[in-house]
């Protein structure tokens, strides 16, 4: 009876820990970046995008942005823990903002290399999440 049984339970307990591997174990290592990070990316109706990054901890070295997706690549490099940029945007894309996403590359004192991805929005619409990593 015992061998019946060994099968589904070693399949039940390799599923749930994969599970947990690929959640990341129940704890998020992001957490930390969330606290200290903030970015957002409005479009305005007078045809511009405003970018503002935000570092709680103040110890940012440097932030490289880059606004994907366009003709003619934006990129800028910022050396502060806080900036808001204003970037035109006289037409608003034909498939939508995700084509566009604005990548943060920051050197971090303490944190080192982060990376933040997010979309632009609509002021009225809620700010998409943030995707952060450490490469």
């Amino acid at each position: 009876m015992a061998r019946k049984l060994a099968p589904p339970i070693f399949l039940g307990i390799f599923t749930i820990l994969a599970i947990v591997f690929l959640i990341g174990g129940g704890t998020d290592d992001k957490d930390e970046l969330r606290q200290t990070f903030q970015v957002d990316a409005v479009y305005y109706d007078t045809g511009h995008v405003e970018i503002s990054y935000y570092d709680k901890s103040e110890k940012t070295n440097s932030v490289v942005m880059e606004i994907l997706g366009m003709e003619q690549s934006f990129q800028k490099t910022f050396s502060d823990s806080q900036f808001i940029e204003i970037v035109p945007f006289p037409n608003m894309p034909k498939y939508g903002w995700a084509i566009h996403p604005i990548v943060l590359e920051i050197d971090h004192e303490e944190l080192g290399h982060v990376q933040l991805k997010t979309e632009i929005h609509f002021l009225d619409d809620p700010a998409p999440p943030v995707i952060y990593s450490r490469p």
